[in-house]
């Protein structure tokens, strides 16, 4: 099975490093692609000189399009599977293992990984929890499912799953909750494992000001969206 690990990156020079020798040596098998993201630092060059793939763009667009970009590549190179990592340590790589079992037993076609199951190594702010539990509800009544993290961004797809969001079906303003109805709603089958993380580091999180709130916004639209679209639709994106 051919696997690739994206890594949307902005600005991680000092990140990055430590990242990729983690991964390495968790799936030595696995290719690298970084998507630096329009950063204004040494990123890109960083992660040439580690050695992986990288794709950059010309500027800052967004956390959406720097993982859809990964996922346009993936589809082009004719990989089987994905992993999707943040660059600025967030993620710890040991459990990529644990997101790609299901994928490789062939019981789920995209997989999540929970910062919840393991409650001791992340605890966001407050104000982000009463968020992340308005948007869980919102999953688990659409899903039918008992999601815990349905804004993780750490997460695991076979082949069709990156054909689908390769598409114009994904939501690139703020893909998080949205696509799990969307892959919901097209008939994938979706698994969510524990996977240890850790806190944003200060100032670096989209979730402070007012940010919120236009999430908040954002997301309800994207959802009523989802909602409203036909399902012959989504089976014709697949």
């Amino acid at each position: 099975m051919s696997l690739l690990i994206l890594i949307p990156a902005f600005n991680e020079a000092g990140n990055l490093l430590g990242v990729i020798g983690r991964i390495r040596e968790v799936v030595p098998g696995a290719d690298l692609l970084v998507v630096d993201d329009g950063s204004t630092d040494a990123t890109a060059r960083v992660a040439r000189q580690a050695g992986t793939r990288v794709v950059s763009h010309p500027f800052n667009m967004g956390y959406g399009v720097a993982i859809q970009t990964g996922y346009k590549y993936a589809l082009r190179q004719g990989y089987d599977c994905l992993v999707q990592i943040d660059g600025d340590g967030q993620h710890e790589p040991e459990s990529i293992l644990d997101l790609l079992a299901p994928l490789q037993a062939g019981e789920a076609d995209f997989v999540l990984g929970s910062r919840f199951h393991d409650r001791a190594s992340y605890r966001p702010p407050l104000a982000r929890r009463v968020g992340m539990a308005f948007f869980r509800f919102l999953v688990r009544r659409i899903v039918g499912q008992p999601i815990v993290d349905c804004t993780s961004g750490f997460q695991a797809f076979n082949r069709e799953v990156i054909r689908f969001l390769s598409s114009d079906l994904f939501p690139v303003d703020y893909p998080d909750a949205d696509v799990l109805i969307t892959l919901h709603r097209a008939g994938f089958r979706i698994r969510e494992v524990a996977a240890r993380m850790y806190a944003n580091r200060e100032g670096r999180s989209m979730h402070s000001g007012l940010k919120p709130l236009y999430y908040v916004f954002k997301m309800l639209l994207s959802i009523v969206v989802v909602m409203l679209r036909s399902r012959k639709l989504y089976r014709g994106g697949r």
